[in-house]
């Protein structure tokens, strides 16, 4: 039942809510049946049994929990005992109905936090976005592989010479058809957009042994074990025997797990074979992702003999040069410390130098155009400095260059603005302007700092509101004896250095 669709008018008056990522992306296994034999989300007693026994309530063996929250007042609606407020309709993050989970179990996992469980129903029409016809049910694939053995590949990374030497020969050896398995609900492990992955094995297809691609939404969850184990467990829905290790693949789901040996390429030859059957004198070691993501930001050509001239041509349409990328430099500090007016100079030089679109979200600017009616508490703060980052994030995506200078005091939204420039194929410089609070407070060119020491101003961020300090800027400055040209000399020496800006001539 899991993939039929509800008629609307069970679902008028259902209350919505949008998981999380991969929250969303479970859902989406769940519904295609790539989870079977599982209908919908875990309740108590599955999660109890699991705990215990590593099988479900009613002994059936399944490896990690597959679990939904949602906050209370989402569930303060529910009841799993009425079944007119039993419904719940689950949204993508636009905002479009994905599916609905009639609730049969509501419990607390924290503060105003709620885990629900109960079986899933398809809404709308199966979704959208970049490659929707590789997007194929388990039982769909099953129909088109031939009988045998299938060799299951989880494609996170592109594939260069010597992963495709891998599968060349492990297809081969057990006689078996190619699957490859593209997770496609989030960026890879190295940055990649789905899309520009999806592109990159396709630019490989002429390399492989034939092969069925299909596009399946998984996502990490920053935990190994448990990203394998249903990985695994994917992968035996669509039919997979064998599955090849990509380094964290486990046994699971009655798959035999193929350890690769090392290659290395021989000079001799040309050929691609086991390291150590090639004179040291004669071999070449596969590049590293590093190695690998430092010639494509220094804009050199990604060399033949490890990685065909298609997929290197799809890498360096999505990661050009830094100096051709996107970019968001942020500026954080306290009220006073000269980020603004460094950040500001920053971008006239950078118009000056014509060399980049640019884009300057200054604090005060931002809060009259686009965070009107925001407050100075904690929430109110990250929803500020979230709206910043998405826009700067949207900046570099097409390639402009974003400067922005918020106080932003909180390590969790500064975070979210990296993510997000990161997610969007942008670079991110982070600037910690470090000026000491009693050289801001001597500035105090606005007055804030008086009244805020005259109790005339609460949430005053030094004051009576903490600024957490940064520990993964890639720039410090402290202004209290610098001048402005200098500052602004550091940020583009930075800048410079890393490749992100030509240097200026003359």
């Amino acid at each position: 039942m899991n993939g039929s669709v509800l008629p609307e008018d069970v679902l008028r008056d259902a209350p919505s809510f949008t998981p999380r990522p991969y929250e969303l992306a479970d859902l989406e296994l769940l519904l295609s049946g790539a989870y079977a034999p599982l209908s919908g989300f875990l309740g108590r007693s599955d999660l109890d049994a699991l705990g215990r026994t590593g099988r479900l309530a009613d002994g059936t063996p399944w490896p990690v929990p597959v679990t939904c929250e949602i906050p209370g007042e989402v569930a303060s609606a529910l009841d799993p005992a009425d079944p007119g407020r039993r419904t719940l309709v689950l949204t993508d993050m636009e905002g479009a109905p994905v599916a609905a989970i009639e609730v049969t179990d509501v419990w607390q996992t924290g503060e105003n936090r709620f885990g629900i469980g109960g079986p899933v129903r398809r809404m709308g029409d199966g979704g959208h976005g970049p490659f929707q016809r590789l997007r194929r049910t388990p039982e769909e694939v099953r129909a088109l592989i031939p009988p045998g053995r299938v060799l299951g590949v989880i494609a996170d990374r592109p594939l260069h010479r010597p992963q495709l030497a891998q599968i060349a020969h492990a297809a081969r050896t057990l006689a078996a058809h190619l699957l490859i398995l593209i997770p496609v609900s989030g960026p890879g492990p190295d940055g990649l957009p789905p899309e520009a992955l999806v592109r990159s094995i396709f630019a490989a297809r002429d390399r492989m042994p034939p092969a069925t691609v299909v596009a399946v939404p998984v996502l990490t969850r920053g935990d190994e074990m448990r990203d394998a184990l249903l990985r695994a467990r994917v992968a035996a829905a669509y039919g997979v025997s064998h599955v090849l290790s990509t380094g964290d693949t486990l046994s699971g789901a009655g798959l035999r797990v193929l350890v690769p040996r090392e290659l290395a390429y021989d000079n001799r030859d040309g050929q691609w074979r086991w390291r150590d059957d090639i004179p040291p004198r004669n071999r070449r070691l596969a590049m590293t992702p590093a190695e690998i993501d430092d010639l494509l930001d220094r804009g050199f050509p990604l060399p033949e003999w490890h990685t065909p001239p298609a997929v290197a041509r799809e890498l360096s349409r999505v990661r050009p040069p830094r100096r051709h990328r996107g970019l968001v430099v942020f500026f954080t500090g306290l009220s006073g410390s000269g980020k603004s007016t460094i950040a500001r100079n920053l971008a006239d030089a950078m118009r000056e130098n014509g060399d980049r679109t640019i884009t300057l979200l200054d604090g005060d600017v931002v809060r009259r155009e686009l965070t009107a009616g925001l407050g100075f508490s904690k929430a109110d703060r990250d929803r500020n400095v979230r709206r910043i980052g998405w826009v700067a994030a949207e900046v570099g995506r097409h390639r402009g260059m974003a400067v922005a200078c918020p106080i932003a005091p909180y390590e969790a939204a500064r975070a979210a603005a990296r993510r997000m420039a990161v997610e969007a194929g942008a670079g991110f410089v982070l600037v910690h302007v470090a000026t000491p609070l009693e050289v801001c407070e001597s500035r105090d060119r606005k007055g804030l700092y008086a009244r805020a020491r005259a109790g005339q101003l609460r949430g005053m961020t030094g004051i009576d509101d903490p600024y957490e300090e940064p520990v993964d800027a890639e720039l410090t400055i402290d202004t209290t004896t610098m001048t402005v040209p200098e500052a602004v000399e550091m940020v583009l020496g930075y800048l410079v250095e890393n490749g992100w800006v030509e240097p200026k001539l003359g």
